[in-house]
């Protein structure tokens, strides 16, 4: 009998044992079928440790079996953080454009890679791989043929549209590195990113069409093109066809490409070549040029969009972000066109024509996996939910959001009515300079709680920290303070374009040994992480980054102005608004009124639109220390009607100022 008991356990234990291999080995085989039998691997969570404790070997698996070398790597990593170094995968010669389309034409050229989702409903354009590639070589050609060579930096300034898409695969494949600009930036915002990358051409649209409206790109750029004399060459794509303003740097985009040739051989490009610039709002004025680079950004972008979304062969992905920000790089472009996926590419907007875009379009093209933004989703929730019922979502495996923290509130109503109760919700962190996500609930272990409102769990190979205000990194949970990443991935950027000096000094000197976010967070009890928002004068405005410092640069070269604050404030829709505090000169020239309709145009003009600020107070003066510094916090306090909570300001050389600025500010917010 003991000898039954005894094979009977054993028997238990073994099936017990056999079936956690299998639950290992349909994670590994679903999502990363590299480990699927490897020895040390018989759960997520060893996944996760293995990623972590093996560097080289997870990174260096998935480099060889995912991505198309001309050149194998000798190495997979040599970084430093302490220094701000990283290279992946040196010695190895690839191609981005190879990788995200020469392939797949050659291997399924049929394959639909572009849904062109144009501004109006029902009139997409789908785009094969076969195509794709074409129009890239003939883009190819055509940028070779008017000089550009490997190393030139090209200035994209587009609306979302498959000759946008096209550009960047064709500076891919020449090695030319492209800077796409959000074409909703001002020409003197845009001619600072055409000079600060040395810029010689500049590739654009005669206008853009968004939500009905006509945008004037062409004028923009004309513009802009005044004040950068680097540029020699203006292309020009025809998206509407009207006639708008001529200038003599002006080609024709299409005449041009109609007498190329749809074949071009692809340069062999170092791994650590640059791919692309792109430009975000930093605490000082002049924003930066974060670089990244072909063999790690590629990897990486793929790697987490695949992984994250669930992505299977054969799903329709919807990405609605535009190709302007770092989110449309990673998850309209690169990402999803190096996994061979149809990608969606949205021109239009969530309200046009009414709330029920988003939805409508999800049932016209069955699209699988959602990933939009926490702006949109809390615009959305303040209309009926029949905007969102009436429309069969059947088709949607996962929804997803990145920009901002998501507040509860709208992860619910995206969860519970859009999703069904019935589709993942990943409320992702990353950033520009990561390349790609960082923190995600999935992928995880089967069954895994999805915690609403964060993004919970670092990514495979990631390995956040949390350091404090003395600098060091805390142990245990329930504790908060700056977001930083302790471990190297192949997606961090590289440098600030042209100057190496502010990137080490930016993100790598927080703490040794890790790279600073900028942003704050909290590690919960259960070791899961919330995101609490930004550490320095950066506002996170609908998912727009903005440099405090570069509104108030624009503000102060009015001839009333003296002095200008700005900070952020929680705002119910767009997540954090914008609150300037003004000091006048003694003699002006204008009413108080019509120097703040005089500053909201030159925010407009020489910044971006989103860039206004929603409230203007004039004030006789700022707070200060006795040192001269503006007390920040405490405009923050009073911006955000926390007035109650201002703390000591004993510190500061006029206490007694304080009291009129908080009395000043009800009177306004009472007049709103």
């Amino acid at each position: 009998m003991a000898l039954i008991r005894i094979i009977t356990k054993f028997a238990k234990e073994h099936r017990v044992l056999r079936t956690v291999q299998r639950r290992a080995s349909n994670i590994c085989s679903t999502f990363i079928p590299e480990f699927e039998n490897h020895p040390e691997i018989s759960s997520y969570d060893d996944l996760y440790a293995f990623s972590l404790k093996n560097t080289d070997e997870f990174w260096g698996t998935l480099a060889k079996s995912r991505l198309s070398w001309q050149k194998p790597f000798e190495t997979v990593s040599d970084c430093n953080l302490s220094e701000g170094q990283a290279r992946w995968f040196d010695g190895g010669q690839l191609n981005a454009a190879v990788n995200c389309v020469e392939r797949h034409a050659q291997e399924n050229p049929d394959r639909i890679a572009l849904i062109w989702e144009k501004d109006e409903p029902g009139t997409q354009v789908n785009i094969t791989y076969k195509e794709l590639h074409e129009q890239t070589c003939k883009m190819a050609n055509t940028l070779e043929s008017h000089g550009i060579k490997k190393g030139d930096r090209v200035v994209i300034y587009m609306p979302v549209s498959p000759m946008a898409i096209e550009a960047m695969m064709a500076c891919a494949r020449i090695g030319a590195v492209h800077s796409v600009v959000f074409a909703g930036f001002s020409a003197e915002a845009l001619a600072s990113r055409i000079v600060d990358a040395n810029a010689e051409t500049v590739i654009t649209a005669d206008e853009g069409v968004r939500g009905g409206k006509l945008i004037s790109l062409k004028k923009t750029v004309d513009e802009a093109v005044k004040n950068s004399h680097c540029v020699k060459r203006v292309f020009v794509y025809k998206r509407t066809g009207n006639e708008v303003s001529k200038s003599s740097l002006d080609i024709c985009l299409e005449e041009q490409m109609s007498k190329a040739s749809p074949v071009h051989k692809a340069a062999i490009l170092d791994s650590e070549d640059l791919l692309f610039i792109l430009y975000t709002s930093g605490s000082t004025g002049k924003p930066k040029g974060i670089a990244h680079s072909i063999g790690g950004y590629l990897l990486y972008a793929s790697f987490t969009q695949q992984t994250v979304f669930n992505y299977q062969p054969g799903d329709i992905f919807g990405c609605v972000a535009d190709i302007g920000w770092i989110t449309g790089h990673s998850y309209v472009v690169y990402g999803p066109l190096c996994n061979g996926a149809t990608t969606v590419i949205f021109e239009s907007v969530p309200t046009y024509p009414d709330p029920g875009r988003y939805w409508e379009m999800v049932e016209r093209l069955k699209i699988n996996q959602f990933y939009g933004s926490p702006t949109a989703l809390r615009l959305l929730l303040r209309y009926d939910d029949s905007f969102v019922t009436k429309y069969d979502r059947s088709s949607l495996k996962t929804l997803g959001c990145v920009g901002e923290p998501l507040n509860h509130e709208a992860w619910s109503w995206f969860h519970t009515v859009v999703g069904e109760k019935r589709c993942d919700v990943v409320d992702t962190w990353w950033q520009t300079e990561t390349g790609g996500i960082s923190i995600t609930p999935r992928p995880s272990a089967p069954g895994a709680h999805i915690e609403g409102g964060m993004p919970m769990r670092p990514f495979l190979g990631q390995q956040p920290c949390i350091v404090g205000n003395d600098g060091k990194i805390q142990s245990g949970n329930d504790v908060e303070g700056a977001l930083c990443l302790a471990t190297p991935w192949p997606g961090m950027a590289r440098t600030i374009y042209g100057d190496s000096k502010r990137f080490v000094e930016t993100y790598f000197r927080l703490s040794d040994g890790v790279y600073f976010s900028g942003d704050g967070a909290h590690r919960h009890s259960n070791g899961y992480y919330q995101i609490t928002g930004r550490m320095d004068d950066v506002i996170n405005v609908s998912g727009h980054r903005l440099g405090t410092a570069e509104i108030e640069d624009a503000m102060d070269e009015h001839k009333d102005v003296s002095e200008t604050a700005v900070v952020g404030f929680p705002h119910e829709l767009k997540g954090e608004g914008i609150y300037a505090f003004v000091s006048l000169k003694e003699s002006i020239k204008e009413t108080p009124e019509e120097i703040i309709d005089d500053l909201k145009k030159v925010v407009k003009t020489k910044i971006a639109s989103y860039a206004v600020p929603d409230f203007i107070l004039i004030t006789s003066a700022l707070p200060k220390t006795r040192s001269g510094k503006i007390m920040r916090r405490i405009l923050r306090k009073i911006a955000a009607n926390k007035e109650d909570e201002l703390g000591d300001i004993s510190t500061l050389a006029d206490p007694e100022s304080v009291s009129q600025l908080v009395e000043s500010h009800k009177n306004m917010m009472r007049t709103k």
